[in-house]
């Protein structure tokens, strides 16, 4: 009979707990980066006024818009851009060159778990902004409630979705923390000046509108007017769902095909 007494197994961690404790561990992380709480937070709401100062004497003509609503839904998207794309481009890399990521998968967590946890508060922070513009948006603006609050709330959401999973397959081309925010830089000007996050793609010459119809966040910054404005036709909502959709696939398929867990030495 052996003197040691059988071991036991440790009890697997719930992955509801696991996320839990990823998630809390990265917001501890996120609410001490200054920069990246001004960008998330205040670069949005300095958005609106920009907005509706350059566009006050603007002619929208057809668009079936106002200032006001370009202002808000232009913010919104920024918030998506600035608080879950570039923060987490950064965050992905600052964990993978400190060697967290490596070390986080020797554990219980899964690989998607250990992505989700990471882009957990990012997102939540971002969604929190959201809100917080669109309340403004009714209540300093004078705009009216949406029309189509599912469509706006879906436009957030596959938003987000979307930019996390370009934030980890853009990480794959970041080689330093420092470097994070001009990699990031592209997406970010690319969907500001081409998604219809300040002008519509209406106002824009049809070649123009057509290509830029594909850009990345194109479909969620539609999916956001439409929910305002409402009106949006059953064609409409799929020329904007089904290159959202077509994004996020091959998005997570880059991301579980080159996403690097090890520092690139």
């Amino acid at each position: 009979m052996s003197l040691l007494a059988p071991s036991r197994a440790r009890p697997a961690v719930p992955s509801r707990a696991r996320l839990a404790a990823l998630g809390r561990a990265e917001l501890t992380l996120l609410l001490r980066n200054r920069t990246a709480l001004f960008g998330a937070l205040f670069v949005p709401v300095l958005m609106v006024e920009a907005v509706r100062t350059s566009l006050r004497s603007a002619d929208l003509g057809d668009t079936g818009t106002s200032i006001a609503e370009i202002a808000v839904t232009g913010a919104v998207a920024m918030a998506l851009l600035m608080g879950v794309y570039s923060n987490l481009v950064g965050a992905f890399v600052t964990r993978r060159e400190s060697l967290v990521l490596k070390r986080l998968r020797t554990g219980e967590p899964t690989d998607p778990e250990i992505l989700t946890g990471i882009a957990l508060p990012a997102a939540a922070l971002a969604l929190a902004q959201c809100a917080l513009l669109t309340t403004g948006g009714l209540t300093l603006l004078g705009l009216p409630a949406p029309a189509r609050p599912e469509l706006l709330l879906a436009g957030v959401l596959l938003g987000t979705v979307l930019l996390a999973a370009l934030a980890a397959v853009t990480s794959v081309v970041t080689r330093t923390t420092e470097s994070a925010q001009l990699t990031a830089l592209p997406l970010v000007m690319l969907s500001a000046v081409g998604s219809g996050l300040f002008v519509p793609l209406s106002a824009l010459p049809d070649r123009i509108a057509s290509f830029c119809e594909l850009l990345p966040l194109t479909g969620s910054v539609s999916l956001l007017r439409a929910g305002w404005t409402g009106g949006a036709t059953a064609g409409d909502l799929a020329d904007a769902l089904l290159p959202t959709v077509a994004w996020i696939v091959v998005s997570v398929f880059a991301v579980q095909r080159w996403f690097r867990w090890e520092p690139r030495r």
